[in-house]
C-alpha cells in the first residue's frame, strides 16, 4: 500500500487567527508539524493542503510538499480535493496544529488497513479515555461509544452514554481528530452532501456513519497539545524549549 500523510491547514481560525504561523522554536507551526510527520518515517509523501498563499509558500520554501485548495467546511473535504490526483491507498489526516503528534498512535492507525484484506473499513480514527467529570461534560470534547469490535457507533458533543443508571463498568472516550483513511471512501465521502445529525453536532465523522460507513475506533494513552488559543501556543514553547 502506499501511504500519504495530507495536513489541512486553514489561515484563518475563528479563536487564533494566524495561528499556524506563529513561531514555536525555530520554525512556524505549520512547518514544526509538518516536519515532524515527515520524522515519523510511516509515509510515502506528505502534503500539506490550504487555501492560504501564505502557508503555500511557507511549506514550498521550507522544502515542504503544498497543494493549494478551494474553501471547504471540513479538513477531511479539503483532504479529498488535493489528494484527487495523487496516487495512493491510505490518507492519514495529521492536524496542523498538533506539532507533537507522536509515531505509535499513527502506528496503530495503519496497521487497522494491514489487517483488513477485505477492505470493509472505511477509515480509522483514534480515542482516549476520559478520566474526571469535568472532561466528560466539556462539548469542545467530542465523544465517541465503540461496538464490542471497537467500530464507532456515535459521536457527540454531549455525553454518551447517557449515566441515567451509574454503573462501573461504563467507560468515556473523547475522539481524537486524526484519521487514516481509504482513498476511495475519502472522495466518496467529499461528494455526500451533509446530513442533519452532523449539521447539529459540527462533527464531520457522523457523515460516515450517517451514510453506512464503518470507522474503527483505536485507543490510544497519547495526549497531545492542539494549539487553539494563544495560551496553547505558549505551553507548546514550553513543551519545546523542556525537550519532552
Amino acid at each position: 500500500m502506499k501511504i500519504i500523510a495530507v495536513i489541512p491547514a486553514r489561515y484563518e481560525a475563528s479563536r487564533f487567527p494566524g495561528k499556524l504561523m506563529q513561531i514555536l522554536g525555530e520554525k512556524t507551526v505549520i512547518a514544526t508539524t509538518y516536519q515532524n510527520v515527515m520524522e515519523t518515517g510511516l509515509f510515502d509523501d506528505v502534503f500539506v493542503a490550504t487555501d492560504s498563499e501564505i502557508i503555500f509558500e511557507e511549506i514550498r520554501k521550507n522544502g515542504g510538499n503544498a497543494v493549494m485548495t478551494g474553501k471547504h467546511e471540513t479538513g477531511s473535504d479539503r483532504i479529498a480535493e488535493a489528494v484527487q490526483n495523487i496516487e495512493c491507498d491510505i490518507v492519514v489526516n495529521v492536524q496542523g496544529d498538533e506539532p507533537f503528534l507522536k509515531t505509535e498512535p499513527l502506528k496503530q492507525l495503519i496497521s487497522v488497513f494491514n489487517d483488513d484484506p477485505e477492505e470493509k473499513i472505511s477509515l480509522a480514527s483514534l480515542k482516549i479515555k476520559l478520566k474526571n467529570t469535568e472532561e466528560i461534560e466539556n462539548p469542545n470534547n467530542v465523544k465517541v461509544i465503540s461496538d464490542n469490535a471497537g467500530f464507532a457507533l456515535y459521536f457527540s458533543r454531549s455525553v454518551i452514554p447517557y449515566p441515567r443508571e451509574i454503573h462501573p463498568a461504563v467507560e468515556y472516550f473523547k475522539h481524537i481528530g486524526v484519521y487514516a483513511f481509504r482513498k476511495n471512501a475519502l472522495l466518496n465521502f467529499a461528494k455526500l452532501p451533509m446530513k442533519p445529525l452532523e449539521i447539529s453536532e459540527k462533527i464531520e465523522c457522523i457523515r460516515y456513519l450517517e451514510y453506512g460507513m464503518r470507522i474503527k475506533m483505536i485507543e490510544t494513552d497519547f495526549v497531545g497539545l492542539g494549539i487553539d488559543v494563544p495560551e496553547d501556543l505558549e505551553k507548546a514553547r514550553a513543551i519545546l524549549k523542556s525537550g519532552i
